[in-house]
């Protein structure tokens, strides 16, 4: 079984920076495709950014491309999303989740395994 603990969120004013990581707390996750997702309140869960178990394929939404790097460290056994000039916009609790499939996607639905989420909030 795989548990994952997401960790990193917090408060932050725009233009500011946040390192997210996402760290197996019992199994492995180099085997994993593994994705990051955001829910703000009100709104449905969306797919920010993916990244395949070697780290060959990386995706991003359109909202946070040129702004959020998806990286993982095997060895660490963590996968993090670095985010870059936040805005407000961004808000949101911040999920990771693991895939059985090959291949990682933006579609939730195809996750097996997801973290309790790290509230993001960009404000002044």
């Amino acid at each position: 079984q795989l548990h994952l603990v997401e960790s990193g969120g917090g408060l932050v004013q725009p233009g500011g920076s946040l390192r997210l990581s996402c760290e197996a707390s019992s199994g492995t996750l180099d085997r994993y495709p593994i994705g990051w997702f955001r829910q703000a309140p009100g709104k449905e869960r969306e797919g920010v950014s993916c990244i395949s178990s070697s780290s060959s394929n990386m995706h991003y939404a359109d909202s946070v491309k040129g702004r959020f790097t998806i990286s993982r460290d095997n060895a660490k056994n963590t996968v993090y999303l670095q985010m870059n000039n936040l805005q407000p916009e961004d808000t949101a609790i911040y999920y990771c989740a693991a895939t059985i499939n090959s291949e990682c996607s933006g579609y939730g639905y195809e996750y097996d395994y997801w973290g309790q989420g790290t509230q993001v909030t960009v404000s002044t």
